[in-house]
């Protein structure tokens, strides 16, 4: 897992060959006139998820994964606590092929990711997202998923 903010997104663009495509798609878009919904960019090998929500309580939330894509979350306004753990240090619960979604149960760390925050999900960084804090205010944020293979 890499946290950092978006000035800062140059540096890990040699991450994967469409991590930059991913970063320019954050940095030029007028996230203003966007709706809540998916958007591709480029098909189904990177599209965005923009999603407004209020972050639930922790009991609500739960570990999840991705086998087949790398996730790009960046929060463009409010904040949320987000939680993080090895794949390994979870216990599988069920994996859905289609949505490309493994769900886990286990125990992990918890940092505040606020606007102009992002972090980058590889597939062995379970993460729970979308989690009320102490510092939580209404999310506006943008999920990048690029495919890892074709």
């Amino acid at each position: 897992m890499v946290i950092d903010h978006l000035k800062n997104a140059p540096l890990y663009s040699g991450v994967h060959p469409r991590m930059a495509d991913a970063f320019r798609y954050l940095q030029k878009t007028d996230f203003s006139k966007v709706e809540p919904g998916r958007y591709e960019i480029d098909g189904a090998s990177l599209f965005a998820l923009i999603q407004h929500y209020d972050p639930k309580p922790r009991e609500r939330a739960r570990w999840e994964a991705h086998r087949k894509y790398i996730d790009v979350q960046y929060v463009l306004a409010g904040s949320e606590l987000f939680g993080y753990a090895p794949l390994e240090r979870l216990s599988s619960v069920a994996y859905d092929e289609a949505k490309d979604f493994h769900e886990l149960k286990g125990n992990g760390d918890f940092l505040q990711a606020p606007a102009g925050t992002f972090l980058i999900l590889f597939p062995q960084d379970a993460h729970m997202p979308g989690i009320a804090g102490p510092a939580s205010q209404f999310v506006k944020k943008i999920v990048v998923k690029i495919l890892l293979a074709k």
